[in-house]
Formats: structure tokens, sequence, C-alpha cells
């Protein structure tokens, strides 16, 4: 029975990716591929900026992380957290539904390798999270607000109805809204024992008896996550704004591409509509990297921009885009098996936190 249920487990996880390369593989057969990979080919060494907005967002969610472990816990030194980082977002981005085994195996990694106990490391990871949901929405709302006329403008040709510019703006509102009030609840001191207490209640004996083993742990995560918010609210505004920093970092990719291939576009334009594709990316986590999903809403934008010849600059705007990914989860998968952390490390992580 068991080992059935985990083959509907691995097996639910593989729709994402066939799904993702079902929509690629659509989206290339609609653009201009010998039109693409000729304005490719006429780029020269100006391409290469392209990678730096990744390394930038990896830097700024390293600063941003570090800032959330209390000062009185283990030290948690930069160099040591960006790896983590480098390997926990390689593989939230490439697995199905990576975002389940990526984060868990942030803790764990944090205490096989910087000797950080795993509440601290939980605690500072619930809290990341939840700030990144935060601050999502306020990188949304920005986005929103900058673009407005530009969303309402091509509202129709892009979503078929009116009014994105405004669906844009509850929608970042609303986001904003919950992971804060999400933040507050975890953070007050109490919220992972009455979740102990909750999972206490289920009729499987074994499970009890975990459970009761390790309440103390419960308990060291809820004083963590409450540690991590002993300034108050008011310390996570320096953390927040990081954040937002790092989400404007995709923004920033986009326009850099653009502007390599030749197409003049506004910053504002440009943050208007990724802020829009970003919701997007997010509502279909389970498909890696959007794959697809993300490429298809561009291709909309780009046309209802009114880009001279979109299926060509499309076509290269994605191949580019993909090709960066592609060199930066090689960096990322390269440091995790220098480190000695094999995908069954994470695999193993996923499964006992499941």
């Amino acid at each position: 029975m068991q080992a059935q249920k985990k083959g509907k487990k691995s097996w639910s996880r593989y729709v994402g990716i066939l799904a993702g390369l079902a929509l690629i593989a659509y989206l290339f057969s609609k653009v201009d591929l010998a039109g693409s990979m000729k304005l490719i080919g006429s780029l020269g060494p100006s391409v290469l900026l392209i990678l730096l907005p990744y390394l930038g967002l990896h830097l700024l969610e390293t600063a941003a992380w570090q800032r959330l472990f209390p000062k009185e816990s283990v030290p948690a030194p930069f160099f040591g957290l960006f790896k983590i980082q480098l390997v926990a977002e390689t593989v939230s981005m490439t697995l199905p539904a990576g975002v389940a085994v990526g984060e868990p195996l942030r803790p764990w990694l944090c205490r096989k390798f910087l000797g950080i106990p795993l509440p601290d490391g939980f605690a500072t990871v619930t809290v990341r999270k939840l700030l990144l949901g935060a601050t999502q929405g306020i990188y949304t709302l920005l986005g929103a607000l900058a673009g407005f006329g530009f969303l309402q403008a091509v509202s129709k040709p892009v979503v078929d109805f009116e009014g994105l510019g405004v669906v844009m703006i509850v929608v970042s509102l609303s986001i904003t809204l919950v992971f804060m009030l999400l933040l507050i609840l975890m953070t007050n001191g109490n919220a992972v024992r009455k979740l102990h207490r909750l999972l206490l209640k289920i009729p499987f004996e074994k499970a009890r008896q975990w459970l009761l083993r390790v309440q103390e742990g419960f308990a060291e995560t809820d004083r963590q996550l409450q540690r991590v918010r002993s300034d108050g609210m008011k310390s996570f505004l320096p953390v927040m704004a990081i954040y937002v920093a790092a989400w404007m970092m995709l923004a920033l990719e986009t326009y850099l591409i653009l502007q390599v291939l030749g197409l003049k576009v506004t910053f504002l334009q440009v943050l208007a509509f990724d802020t829009a594709l970003t919701i997007l990316r997010a509502i279909f986590f389970f498909i890696p990297s959007g794959l697809g999903i993300q490429d298809l809403g561009y291709l909309a934008f780009f046309h209802a921009l009114g880009i001279p010849d979109y299926l060509a600059y499309g076509g290269a705007f994605v191949m580019l885009r993909r090709f960066k990914e592609v060199l930066w989860y090689s960096i990322g998968y390269g440091v995790m098996f220098m480190e000695g952390i094999h995908l069954r490390d994470a695999q193993q992580v996923s499964d006992e936190s499941a």
C-alpha cells in the first residue's frame, strides 16, 4: 500500500514537467526559429550581461536570509548561506514540484555545513518564505502601479478581458496582506506548538508516538520563531527592502535581454508585464521554472506591445532566458555535487517533511 502511494506521488510530480514540455513544444511550433537563431547569432559579448541579474538575485536573497538569524544563535556566514541558497533554489526550480524539496533542504544543509540547529534553520526558512511571499505582493503592486495604463491598454489582447491593471492591484494587495498576517501568526510564539497539538489528534498511533518524541523540537522552533521577531515587526523592514530589490532583478533581467536584442521597451513596461508573469509562474508552481507558461505569456505581451517580427524576437528572448537558466542551474548542481549533496538527500528531506 505504501509503495503504491509512493508511486502515485512520484508520478504526480512529473505531470508538471510533462505539461511544461508540451507547452514549450507548442511555443516553438509558433515562433520563427530561423529568425530567432539569426538574431542570437548576431549578438556580441554584451549577451553575457544577462547572467548578472540572477547573480544579483542570489546575493540579495542571501543577504536578507542572513539577517533573519538571531544574533545569539550560531553565526551564519554569508558565503556558506550563499552556497545553500544556490543549491536549494536550483533544486526548487528544476525538480517537479521542487519547492517541496528545496525549501526543507535549507535547514538540513544549514545543520550539515554550518552547524546551525534545525529549529533555528526551520524558523528562519519559515520567516524567509513568508517575507518572500509578502514582498512578491509589494513587487507586484509596484509593477501594477508603474505600468497601470499599459496593463489596462493591453488587457483585452493579452488575457481577453478588460481591467488587467485593476486585477493586478487587487491580487498584489491580497498577497501582501495574507502573507503578513501569516508572518504575524507564525512568529507569535505558539503557532508551531498549536500545530503539534493538532497533529496529535490524528488516528495513527505510530505517528502520535513520533510526534511526542519530537515535541521539544516543535517547542524550540516556536522559541526560535519568536526570537527572529525579537525586535518587533519593524525589524523585518530592512529585510523586506532587500527582498523587494531581489524581486526587481527579475524585471532587470528581462529588460537587459530585450536591450541586448535591440528592442526599445521601457523599464516600466517591462516591470508591469514581468510582475504579472511572475504571479502566473507562482500559480503554476508545479511546472519547473514556469516552463512554457511564462514563455507564452512573454510572447503575448510582445505581440501586444507591437514589437515588429515578435515571433522571431520572442523566440530569441525565450532561448536566451532559458539558456541563462541552464547555465546557472548547472552551476547549482556543480556546487551540489562538489559539496557531496545528492538528489537522494533532497528527496529524503521531502519524504520526511511530507
